[in-house]
């Protein structure tokens, strides 16, 4: 998927996958009849996304959040640039919470976006496994990393972060699993949802919030 038209920030796109999923999965519909149709909007910059999902990686959410706003401090007006992160010194990055690990994973990033070896502008034209294969090769970015950027920043109607324990957990609850499902017991469930799986991983993200 590659135009914005057919971004899941689009509400009647929304609605068309809304309405696809409820009518392919009664049980998962009735998590969505509570909820509604949700307003999801699509957004944020591309090297900024990234840096806050690498920050954010094996963390809870408040733990992930105190860590962003202090690595935001560090820069003018928050703003996180690739050029400014290359830059900066790796104590002071360390002093806002990232970890030695972490800190390796955003040199890479904002070295290779520094140096032009990677267009992060060229990916909004290019379908999302063209995506996946450019960013694997960053250090730290993996599926779950390139999933929530497809989803959250760029909008793809049909990605499903097996790898994510809260979509795992939603699945678990929605079917009532005794435990929490393997990959290959999501992906099955899934391919009715197709060509709207994010609409559907919006909706067990807020089951497992429950």
């Amino acid at each position: 998927m590659k135009s914005s038209a057919a971004s899941i920030g689009n509400p009647r796109v929304f609605r068309r996958g809304y309405d696809h999923v409820r009518s392919k999965d009664k049980r998962l519909a009735r998590v969505m009849d509570k909820h509604g149709v949700i307003k999801f909007k699509a957004e944020g910059e591309l090297f900024e996304s990234l840096v806050e999902s690498i920050l954010s990686q094996q963390l809870s959410g408040a733990s992930a959040g105190s860590i962003i706003r202090k690595v935001r401090a560090l820069y003018p007006d928050g703003r996180l640039e690739a050029r400014a992160m290359h830059g900066t010194p790796a104590r002071k990055l360390r002093s806002a919470g990232v970890s030695p690990q972490k800190l390796g994973y955003l040199k890479d990033l904002s070295s290779k976006v520094a140096k032009n070896e990677i267009d992060l502008e060229a990916l909004r034209s290019m379908d999302d496994d063209e995506i996946i294969n450019i960013l694997d090769a960053i250090k730290g970015i993996g599926p779950w990393t390139v999933h929530m950027l497809l989803i959250f920043t760029l909008g793809r109607a049909d990605v499903f972060p097996v790898d994510d324990l809260g979509i795992r957990k939603g699945v678990q609850a929605v079917y009532s699993l005794k435990e929490l499902p393997k990959k290959d017991q999501m992906e099955r469930l899934a391919e009715t949802w197709r060509p709207y799986r994010s609409v559907a991983s919006l909706y067990l993200w807020r089951q497992e919030d429950e």
